[in-house]
């Protein structure tokens, strides 16, 4: 697939400190042999790679600001995997920009309403999930999430390639 033909994701990029706490929970939780990314929280799944310097654009816009407010809400069950739910009504707003922006471009999947999470086990058995679910759900507290700034990448079916990240002014 050649770099214009790649579909592009989009995704929130967190601060350091939590990006490396979910992270290492992705690493321990998440097959190796299926795990071929770091931990995120994707905005889009599936945008035309058309868009991307009118993207790369709108995002530096948006990020022309504060970072949004965000919290880690609660553990989900994903079935086959374990995830934290984001509630961030401010990273919210930032989608819903896009999402009008680019809204006869999206897939079915980009047009339902986003449910923000990062997920920290997927593609495992459901009892293993439901087992790591109740271990992380005795524990969990609701907390504050850092959102650091907003990143694009090329997906050609395997680790996904960066084509552009903007940080948040704080």
């Amino acid at each position: 697939m050649t770099e214009g033909a790649a579909p592009i994701i989009l995704t929130a990029t967190m601060g350091a400190a939590d990006f490396a706490w979910a992270n290492a929970l992705r690493r321990r939780h998440f097959p190796p042999e299926r795990n071929f990314l770091d931990a995120h929280i994707t905005l889009f799944h599936h945008l035309p790679p058309s868009i991307l310097p009118e993207l790369r654009q709108r995002m530096r816009a948006l990020c022309d600001g504060p970072a949004p407010s965000a919290m880690l809400s609660a553990v989900i069950a994903l079935g086959h995997g374990v995830a934290f739910r984001v509630e961030s009504p401010a990273l919210d707003g930032i989608r819903a920009e896009l999402a009008a922006a680019f809204a006869g471009l999206l897939t079915p999947q980009d047009r339902a309403p986003p449910r923000l999470h990062i997920t920290v086990q997927n593609k495992v058995s459901v009892d293993q999930a439901r087992a790591l679910h109740r271990q992380l759900s005795n524990d969990f507290r609701p907390r504050p999430l850092a959102i650091a700034g907003l990143a694009a990448w090329h997906y050609r079916g395997g680790p996904w390639e960066a084509a552009g990240e903007v940080r948040f002014r704080r």
